[in-house]
């Protein structure tokens, strides 16, 4: 896949779209585009150049496209008795209700797209999804008496909190998060993932299809969370006894957040674990035991996570383990990205 040219955001869409494209919703300034508050802006190189290739952006910036302008006065979240506003604090403006208003529009739009996710810009009033500092609320509205006031990291963008109340199964982070090699990981996987699910449900689909589904993602659902994997193969197993729309939503539901939960270094050894015990009859005493050696480097903290399952990759193509070689987990996200080098 190549990445087309990054739409405008009054142009959701580029010309002739790739098929089934992992379209992620992106903060505009983080693709290097001269939107914030001071003309500048804050390109993101894994946004742009490692991840770029692969997906297909659709840019927003709520303060823009609302109306305010480049460049434009400072705005910040402040508190008072009846919540979180949305204020200019040099000129008192308060913009919450034009945000929510304008927000909720454009979340409608977004999820007539079929995102697969959503990159924020952290810290940022609109746009930040977790520890956006909030002030408490002067007093006199543009008289800046709380200019200098303590404020607590309690709060989330306008903008943002939109976003995510609507859409709560979407994959959201901020790009400040994606500096951490797990949060980052996971991320991404779950773009995959959810693309996978999507290709699932798009047309007519069979109970026999889940399954398929179900079974060829076990050891990534392993990997987030046992009580997970296996509420989801309890679904699995009474399929046929459930309507076809309920069904559908609560795998969807189960799914997503089941990949939401960080995969640890203990859970992913739980795993190559499980996975070495498919080779004890089709593995010489010398290449098990290099493999069971390496998945304890792995526990140990000496090799990163590629190494074990790149082996034993090579090994199930080898031998022929027709279930290890279906499962996602071996590979669920281009090897390009490089991110299991690092987890």
């Amino acid at each position: 896949m190549t990445r087309a040219a990054p739409p405008r955001p009054d142009d959701e869409m580029p010309d002739g779209p790739q098929e089934d494209p992992i379209r992620i919703g992106v903060s505009s300034c983080l693709l290097g585009r001269e939107v914030r508050f001071d003309g500048g802006h804050k390109r993101d190189p894994f946004l742009t150049d490692l991840l770029g290739p692969f997906v297909e952006w659709v840019p927003v910036c709520p303060e823009v496209e609302m109306g305010l302008g480049i460049p434009r006065e400072t705005i910040r979240l402040e508190r008072d008795e009846a919540g979180i506003h949305l204020v200019a604090p040099k000129s008192g403006a308060d913009h919450t209700r034009a945000m929510r208003r304008w927000a909720a529009q454009r979340v409608d739009a977004l999820a007539g797209l079929g995102l697969a996710g959503y990159v924020l810009k952290k810290d940022s009033p609109s746009c930040g999804m977790e520890r956006v500092k909030v002030y408490p609320r002067a007093s006199e509205p543009g008289s800046g008496a709380a200019s200098h006031a303590q404020p607590t990291k309690d709060g989330r963008g306008v903008f943002a909190s939109v976003l995510m109340d609507a859409l709560p199964l979407l994959p959201v982070e901020e790009e400040g998060r994606l500096h951490d090699p797990r949060l980052r990981e996971n991320f991404v996987e779950r773009l995959f993932a959810g693309r996978r699910l999507r290709r699932l449900f798009a047309g007519r689909w069979t109970v026999g299809d889940l399954v398929a589904f179900h079974t060829a993602h076990k050891l990534t659902l392993l990997a987030h969370g046992a009580e997970a994997y296996r509420a989801l193969g309890r679904l699995v197993a009474e399929a046929k006894a459930l309507p076809r729309a309920e069904l559908r939503a609560r795998y969807e539901r189960g799914f997503m957040e089941a990949l939401r939960t960080i995969a640890t270094t203990r859970k992913h050894t739980n795993v190559l674990q499980h996975a070495v015990g498919f080779f004890k009859r089709d593995l010489d005493d010398a290449s098990r035991a290099e493999l069971v050696q390496l998945v304890d480097d792995y526990r140990r903290g000496l090799v990163p996570l590629v190494v074990p399952v790149t082996l034993i990759r090579h090994h199930a193509r080898r031998t022929g383990a027709a279930y290890l070689l279906g499962q996602t987990y071996l590979e669920p996200h281009p090897k390009e990205l490089m991110l299991r080098n690092h987890v």
